[in-house]
């Protein structure tokens, strides 16, 4: 059984930098990964803020938030 994966970002040079190196890293036997730009799906910031998420790249696996790097807060991209 796989764990829920999720990797948000903005779509910016070190958003793309970091799924390439974390998003991508991650073991697909142990982590279904799902990717989602906030930059195109504003829709889901909502969803995000609601998982912690405070700035983007983030990665939220198993209820916990991982801020990687800081690329640009939620606020900007609403």
């Amino acid at each position: 059984m796989t764990e829920k994966a999720i990797f948000y970002h903005a779509g910016c040079a070190v958003c793309v930098d970091a799924e390439q190196r974390f998003a991508a890293a991650l073991d697909s036997s142990r982590y279904d990964v799902e990717v989602v730009d906030l930059g195109e799906a504003k829709d889901r910031i909502v969803e995000a803020e609601r998982a912690g998420v405070t700035s983007v790249p983030a990665m939220v696996i198993g209820g916990g938030v991982y801020h990687i790097n800081h690329g640009a807060d939620l606020s900007a991209l609403g």
